[in-house]
């Protein structure tokens, strides 16, 4: 019996499956359309085409040549479907059966889309018995026949310049020179002084002239040359040789002023265009490498226009396009930056190290940003030498280090704000006194060690907010700290913005901190914080920010950056009643005309402000390096408000030193 059950099984599994259906062609359609959409070339002409497509087609102008187009044409999206057939067709497999397909794609030059109708013949052969597609070149694009060759164009867009808030170009699409040698021309013995003057090595010279192109009487570019650099291209054109021709070139009219926040552009990095594979970018394009260049790169980058098209085999016919894209140039991006006034306050640095920033405080826009000293884009758009880039890279005074994106301790430029953060609480009355004797002082003996130093002991009794400002008094400010305590004054920091990020659109700036941890853990960091020490930092924009609100009343702004960006925006208000930010104008200006500012006590342009000193004391040291700072504005027409800082200025008259630097500006701002 279980012979008997067995055989039956076995003769039914036999019957179904001759009855089941062999597959259709609308079913190796589909087969075939779902490789195509996933681009499984290989597949399909292995696998779906028909003998006779595969002895007009070897599988490399196949599988190959497609393969090779979807990376050339960038072409993505790949979308094939087909016309289902009416119900129940009949299929004869001695007739082709034709179905309509829709392709689309995206490319490179923009969509590319067609149908045409498509066709499946029967075949037997030895292994298998079923449909396959006939196949062409029309089935990549309709126009495409054998013998016809497929060619992409790229129609450069133009970068996008920067101007600042007059419109005046400070990254700009500007020329420069190409330098080269006419071998026949060129004198042997000179060629290590080109090599040195480019920034290069004569075997680099070498192999440019030795190049199969290469003839004795043509230009054979070895170099460029940035247009600000003349007496170096005079040098070069002296050379028998030698010869130049002026090309397009990214050009930075400023120079080192606005370095750092122009930044550069470069060539692309291999990382790079990998990372940005997606975007069209290629090996020889330029991208920004710093500043905004880098940070603005989506705005700025045009996007070059492309073009397919096919080049037909036979003689006389006009190639056929199949997509094109028109180029279309970056964005020319306005800031709220005054160049001139940037350019000033950066010269009037004389090359020191330090940084200056300068905001419309009744707006918040950026005026300047200034990082001393910088290095020139100029040189990088030229091309640097290795030893020039290393040469920038010892110099002590770092000139390829962004200042103004960095934090510092602010000294007694902080102390405006503490007493302002004091009268609000009610802890600070500006006009009463101490009593304040000898140069240091402590609270008790519970500080151990610790004392509060003073610079000017001879300030003469009572000491009052104003005299306290006029001499900088520090004991007078750490005992208004302790009479406001930890609490009061970390959150009144915190209100002026404080341990949070700087909300300058497009610009990375480190935030301010009040401490490591952003809370003030004994009295002694009590103490400092309250006149800019201890692991206090600011950020040097910030800092003039935080004396907004002695101007407006109260209100400190966003700052903006971006010309197009909305100003006057509010990031804090309610810090100062206006009667407090009188109290402080008034006293901020006699700091200047009564005080240690005197080289910004100007008789023609009243000046008001507040000097600072940060200690910065080395290991094993009694006095360390110190970082003075001057914080300004016009007295009687407050447009802009400039806090400059200079490293190292012990041995330069202390933070007057600056306050003479900040002058510079006024005058200019003055004059104008």
């Amino acid at each position: 019996m279980k012979k008997i059950l067995l055989g039956t099984a076995i003769i039914l599994l036999v019957f179904l499956a001759g009855c089941r259906d062999k597959p259709t062609p609308e079913d190796r359609l589909a087969e075939y359309v779902s490789q195509w959409n996933k681009s499984g070339f290989a597949v399909m002409y292995e696998n779906y085409l028909t003998t006779e497509t595969k002895e007009a087609f070897p599988e490399d102008e196949f599988a190959a040549r497609q393969e090779k187009l979807v990376e050339d044409l960038g072409i993505d999206h790949l979308e094939v479907t087909y016309d289902k057939p009416g119900e129940n067709p009949k299929w004869d497999k001695e007739q082709p059966a034709e179905f309509d397909i829709h392709v689309k794609m995206e490319t490179l030059a923009g969509p590319v889309e067609f149908e045409k109708p498509i066709r499946l013949r029967y075949e037997e052969r030895e292994k298998e018995k079923t449909w396959f597609v006939e196949w062409d070149p029309s089935y990549i694009f309709p126009d495409l026949e054998p013998g016809d060759e497929i060619g992409i164009s790229r129609t450069e867009a133009k970068r996008g310049e920067i101007v600042d808030r007059a419109g005046i170009p400070i990254a700009k699409n500007g020329t420069g020179y190409q330098v080269g040698i006419v071998p026949e021309k060129l004198d042997e013995a000179r060629k290590s002084d080109i090599a040195k003057l480019l920034g290069t090595t004569s075997e680099a010279i070498d192999k440019s002239l030795n190049a199969a192109w290469v003839k004795p009487d043509l230009f054979v570019p070895i170099g460029k040359s940035a247009k600000d650099d003349a007496a170096r291209l005079d040098r070069l054109i002296e050379i028998p040789g030698i010869a130049a021709r002026e090309i397009g070139m990214r050009e930075y009219p400023y120079g080192p002023a606005l370095a750092h926040l122009t930044g550069y552009i470069g060539a692309i990095s291999a990382e790079q265009l990998e990372n940005l594979a997606d975007k069209g970018y290629t090996e020889t394009d330029q991208i920004g490498r710093r500043g905004l260049e880098s940070l603005l790169e989506d705005r700025l980058r045009g996007r070059d226009g492309m073009k397919i098209t096919i080049k037909k085999e036979q003689e006389g016919l006009e190639p056929v396009t199949v997509a094109e894209r028109a180029a279309e140039d970056g964005e020319t991006v306005k800031l709220t930056i005054d160049a001139e006034l940037q350019k000033v306050a950066y010269d009037a640095m004389m090359g020191e190290p330090g940084t200056a920033a300068s905001i419309n405080p009744g707006t918040g826009e950026v005026l300047t940003l200034v990082s001393s000293p910088a290095y020139n884009p100029n040189e990088f758009i030229a091309g640097m030498s290795g030893a020039r880039y290393s040469e920038l890279e010892e110099d002590e005074k770092t000139p390829l280090f962004n200042r103004f994106a960095q934090s510092y301790a602010p000294g007694s430029t902080i102390k405006p704000i503490t007493a302002a953060i004091g009268m609000e609480a009610g802890t600070l009355d500006p006009a009463a006194g101490l009593t304040i004797t000898g140069k240091t002082w402590q609270k008790d003996t519970s500080w151990g060690a610790y004392r509060v130093s003073r610079v000017h002991p001879e300030a003469p009794n009572p000491i009052d907010l104003n005299r306290a400002m006029v001499y900088s008094d520090n004991i007078y400010f750490a005992q208004q700290a302790l009479a406001m305590g930890k609490d009061t004054l970390a959150e009144g920091l915190k209100q002026f913005g404080f341990g949070e990020p700087i909300p300058l659109e497009a610009m990375e700036l480190k935030a301010s901190q009040i401490s490591n941890d952003g809370t003030i853990g004994s009295e002694g960091q009590l103490a400092d914080t309250s006149f800019g020490q201890g692991q206090m930092l600011t950020n040097i924009l910030h800092l003039a920010s935080m004396y907004e609100p002695i101007l407006t009343g109260g209100t400190m702004h966003k700052p903006t950056l971006l010309f197009d960006e909305e100003d006057g925006q509010v990031w804090k208000e309610g810090l100062v009643d206006p009667a407090h930010a009188e109290t402080l104008r008034s006293t901020l200006r006699n700091v200047v005309v009564d005080g240690f500012a005197q080289s910004a006590n100007l008789t023609d342009v009243p000046i008001a402000g507040k000097t600072g000193t940060a200690e910065l004391k080395a290991a094993g040291e009694d006095r360390g390096k110190e970082n003075g700072y001057f914080v300004s504005y016009p007295a009687e027409n407050p447009s802009f408000i400039l806090a400059m800082m200079v490293e190292n200025i012990e041995d330069n008259g202390s933070s007057d030193y600056v306050a003479a630097m900040s002058a510079e500006v006024h005058r200019y701002a003055a004059g104008r």
